[in-house]
Parts: structure tokens; sequence; C-alpha cells
């Protein structure tokens, strides 16, 4: 699993605003457990399947989707996250500054809200996850390239994250 998605999950877990937001939808003991987990190098990858599933329930459920989507509104919050993911890019300060760039502008955050309310493009989206993490390429592309062609917000999201250029950071290399 990405390690930046962990350690900014992580860091969203911290917040008391997080917990509160979704403790009455999600078991905050189960969550904490897989975190730790998930922080020690060598940990078991059904760990992260579980985690996922549990990530994927999560933007499922309509009242969890909004409170996390909502929580990330707010500048303190989004700001704490999207620190935690970049900090791990220090060796690559245009991703980070591309990225943090992204996650500032309202116009690329309606646009993900409106790909998560989609339920066949979060279907898509946790297919593309499955593929990447058993290493099927082929599928993952084949994924993204549906994603792209027959969801035009998943294009306006894609359009939205290059102006900012979050694309060409990655694809540079290192």
């Amino acid at each position: 699993m990405n390690r930046n998605l962990v350690k900014a999950l992580q860091v969203a877990w911290e917040l008391p605003e997080f917990r509160t937001g979704v403790r009455h939808v999600v078991d905050l003991e189960e969550i904490a457990g897989l975190l730790a987990t998930l922080s020690v190098p060598d940990h078991d990858h059904e760990v992260e399947r579980s985690l996922l599933s549990l990530l994927r329930s999560g933007l499922d459920t309509v009242e969890i989707r909004e409170a996390v989507l909502l929580l990330l509104e707010r500048d303190e919050v989004r700001k704490r996250l999207v620190a935690a993911a970049v900090e791990p890019l220090a060796d690559r300060p245009g991703q980070a500054a591309a990225i943090a760039s992204a996650a500032e502008d309202p116009a690329v955050r309606r646009e993900v809200r409106a790909v998560l309310a989609s339920a066949k493009v979060r279907e898509l989206i946790w297919q593309a996850i499955d593929n990447q993490l058993s290493d099927d390429r082929f599928g993952l592309i084949r994924r993204a390239a549906v994603l792209f062609v027959w969801h035009p917000r998943v294009r306006r999201l894609a359009w939205a994250v290059r102006r900012h250029g979050v694309l060409r950071e990655l694809r540079r290399k290192r």
C-alpha cells in the first residue's frame, strides 16, 4: 500500500474532528489497530486488504463520505492532511507543490466530490486499486481508460489536477 496514503490516514485518524465525525458509523478500535499494523514495515498484506475494504465501505456509505468530504473543506484539517501526504516527497519538491496546490483548489475538491458521488465510478476505482495490488498493469490501464473515456467527471478532475502540474510531476523521473 502506498506509504503516503497510510501516513495521511494516520494523520487524519489523529485529528479529533475526524474521529468525532465518523465515530457513529465505524469501529474506531478496528481502524486504529489496522493503521498501527500498517505502520510496521513488514506487515501482512491481508491487513492492507482489510483497510482497503473498510475504506471502500466507508466511501460507499453516504454519511461517512460526506463527513470526510466536509472535513476536507476545513482549512486546518486539509492543510494538516496535505502536509502529511507530501512530507515523504521531500526529494520531489515539484510533485509535493503540485499536490498541495491541487488540494487547495476548490474546483478540484468539487470534482473529487462529484467523482466520488457516482457508484459506477467508485466501483471502477476499486477495481483499479485491486488491479494495482495484484500487479495487473493491463487491468489497471484498462480501468483507468474506461474511467477517463466513459465518465466526464473523471476527465474534468484529470484536467483540474493537470492545471496544477500534478500529472506532469507524476511522470517526471527522479
